[in-house]
């Protein structure tokens, strides 16, 4: 599977497990698989709905912050890659 460095985890909240996410790169859309990657940790996730400013959107591209549900902890500066088949 190839991986595209698309963004970097800016922000973990803890008690609702949301990671945000600043996209430098590319799109990415609800459905997708990412790869959360860093010093204390490896994460590999669908991408079930992502939010920009507390609102719902399916897709969002480079330069946007967004917040996505993650489904273990992550760290401020882990890289974020889209994983494609």
């Amino acid at each position: 599977m190839a991986e595209q460095e698309i963004g970097v985890v800016t922000h973990y909240f803890d008690k609702i497990s949301v990671a945000a996410i600043r996209l430098k790169a590319g799109a990415l859309k609800a459905g997708d698989v990412v790869r959360i990657r860093g010093h204390a940790g490896d994460l590999e996730l669908t991408v079930a709905s992502m939010q920009i400013e507390h609102q719902a959107v399916t897709e969002a591209k480079a330069g946007d912050d967004i917040g996505i549900k993650v489904t273990g902890p992550v760290h401020e500066h882990d890289k974020v890659f889209k994983v494609s088949a």
